[in-house]
């Protein structure tokens, strides 16, 4: 079977994508360092630790598996620890990231997936963000990745990598099976905080800004489900093994939902009222984020046929009732 490696394939994404491609009938190769990824969540193929700026290990694990293409989720992605701590971001993200793509040029791998973010445009309140619109990050998160993606263009053009970058927007839900689902350490995204605030694992979500130029003063996000979100990146894999061109691909609904819809459709599935106390904004959030994903949905036949508000909560509340990772 076709091997893939996968950075960061024991968090979040990353464990999602590869039971995405276990079944499309390839072999993941989860290479992560388990800083903030679940070896219990590394359930579809084989796991390689290591960190993405050992070269020497990423030499070894493309020797050992020679894997056709590279689906790099592994990165540091919290918008608050981005504006305290940039350092972080820029040697994680970026110097990582250049380690593994200069590893995979070296090893003949000239195929890469790689997860980038909506984080990469900044502020353009109330346009429809497309591939087009212009980059200017609000943050170190942000500016990581549009560094890596820049990194990928050069890389194209000096050594024939050829990428699939795709830049998405609010990721939630989890695997309907609850094989895997969301775990962070901390957990800072609003949906799973929220129902860890509806069963009483923590007192109160907090809402950071209630002041923004939207009809409640909450800010708006386009959320997809991740289950969704695998599923392009496995026809991403597709078109660069049927000899496409590098192409960025935003992943998004076209809907936005404000942190209050959030809550009251958490409210509606659950049955349960939401706890939550106002706080004030946070530096680096924008006010609304909302994705053109006409692209995606044109080139690839991607459709995000689970991302509905309703069935994302569905299926993470399932995942936070019956699944867990031990270590």
């Amino acid at each position: 079977m076709t091997h893939i490696l996968v950075t960061g394939g024991a968090g979040y994404i990353g464990s999602h994508a590869c039971k995405a491609l276990k079944a499309a009938g390839y072999t993941p190769v989860t290479y992560d360092n388990l800083v903030t990824g679940w070896q219990d969540a590394v359930k579809f193929g084989p796991f390689e630790r290591g960190d993405l700026t050992d070269r020497a290990r990423l030499d070894d694990v493309f020797a050992k598996y020679q894997p056709a293409a590279v689906m790099h989720f592994a990165a540091l992605s919290q918008v608050g620890e981005a504006m305290t701590e940039p350092g972080r971001y820029w040697r994680n993200n970026v110097a990582g990231s250049l380690t593994l793509i200069e590893a995979a040029v070296a090893a003949g791998c000239l195929d890469f997936v790689f997860s980038s973010t909506c984080a990469t445009y900044g502020e353009h309140d109330n346009v429809v963000l497309d591939e087009t619109t212009p980059q200017d990050p609000l943050n170190a998160y942000g500016a990581s990745k549009r560094a890596v993606e820049d990194i990928l263009r050069d890389f194209g053009a000096a050594h024939g990598l050829r990428h699939v970058i795709f830049r998405y927007f609010n990721v939630a839900g989890a695997d309907p099976d609850a094989e895997v689902g969301e775990h962070h350490r901390p957990e800072t995204h609003l949906i799973p905080v929220m129902l860890e605030a509806i069963d009483g694992t923590r007192p109160a979500l907090t809402l950071f800004g209630t002041d923004y130029d939207t009809p409640d003063g909450t800010c708006i996000r386009d959320y997809v489900h991740v289950c969704d979100l695998v599923d392009a990146h496995v026809l991403g894999l597709k078109w660069l093994e049927n000899g496409r061109e590098s192409r960025v691909f935003n992943l998004g609904t076209g809907k936005g939902f404000s942190n209050l819809e959030v809550i009251d459709s958490a409210g509606s599935v659950t049955n349960r009222p939401v706890p939550y106390i106002e706080g004030a904004r946070r530096g680096g959030d924008a006010t609304k984020l909302v994705s053109g994903s006409s692209r995606a949905e044109a080139e690839l036949g991607w459709a995000p046929h689970r991302s509905t508000m309703p069935q994302m909560i569905t299926d993470a509340w399932r995942w936070h009732k019956n699944g867990h990772y031990d270590k």
